[in-house]
């Protein structure tokens, strides 16, 4: 059993070298696990997956955001051979945990349906609720029956994998989150590693992307649409003690 302050975590994301939230989504998933920062190691999906070495050095799998790319267009390099790096991953049982872009090609990867929606675009502080499976769930059943959690996003998944039980829902977006079948890996819609503070930095990084979407009356709701959520901020944490604890 590895000591927490032993454990060291491959954070996944695939984002322009120059894109200055590399770093600070690594610090938001360090804080949010409780970890120091130097525990987070970092791998680009740009470059394709991880190899063999870089999983074995660590002792679990966060998986974060994706600037501008889109599971749902299959711009992404390497996407079928990132496609097939989750399927073994969810196989082996590794200990992992997605958000956001990361819960999308999980989707994707384990035989669900990704769809570009950006009519039902999900920006802020929103409130959701947990289904049926997400109550008896051994991680997502500690929260709440309904919880205030951080979304951005304009992908959304259609349809989960074969088999996977939906563990949250919101009006726009009825599936947000999953777990493998009886392994140690979940995955969310919503960003468990993200505060109201930081969610909205994020949402001004990447106001022009969302702006196309928005009319200047919804930028501006959006705006002050950020509240904490002080609930799914303890997820990470919650993720890594269930596991390794």
């Amino acid at each position: 059993m590895a000591a927490f302050d032993k454990l060291r975590i491959l954070l996944l994301q695939i984002r322009d070298a120059d894109d200055p939230v590399i770093e600070e989504e690594r610090v938001a998933f360090a804080e949010k696990s409780g970890l120091d920062v130097d525990q987070i190691l970092l791998h680009n999906l740009l470059d394709g997956p991880p190899t063999h070495e870089e999983v074995e050095r660590c002792d679990a799998l966060m998986v974060g955001g994706s600037g501008d790319y889109y599971v749902s267009k299959r711009h992404i390099p390497n996407f079928e051979e990132l496609n097939r790096f989750f399927r073994h991953v969810a196989d082996s049982g590794y200990p992992t945990f997605a958000s956001c872009f990361g819960f999308q090609l999980m989707v994707q990867a384990l035989g669900g349906e990704i769809v570009h929606d950006p009519a039902n675009i999900e920006i802020g502080t929103l409130v959701l609720s947990l289904t049926d499976a997400g109550a008896t769930d051994p991680l997502l059943g500690n929260l709440p029956e309904t919880f205030s959690a951080q979304l951005g996003h304009k992908d959304r998944a259609e349809r989960l994998p074969p088999g996977y039980d939906n563990l949250a829902m919101s009006p726009r977006c009825a599936l947000q989150a999953f777990r493998v079948p009886g392994k140690p890996i979940w995955a969310t819609q919503f960003h468990p590693e993200l505060d109201g503070h930081t969610n909205r930095g994020r949402y001004l990084r990447y106001l022009e992307g969302y702006s196309e979407h928005l009319s200047p009356r919804e930028r501006e709701r959006a705006l002050n649409n950020y509240h904490e959520s002080p609930e799914t901020e303890q997820l990470l944490r919650g993720f890594l003690e269930l596991v390794f604890d």
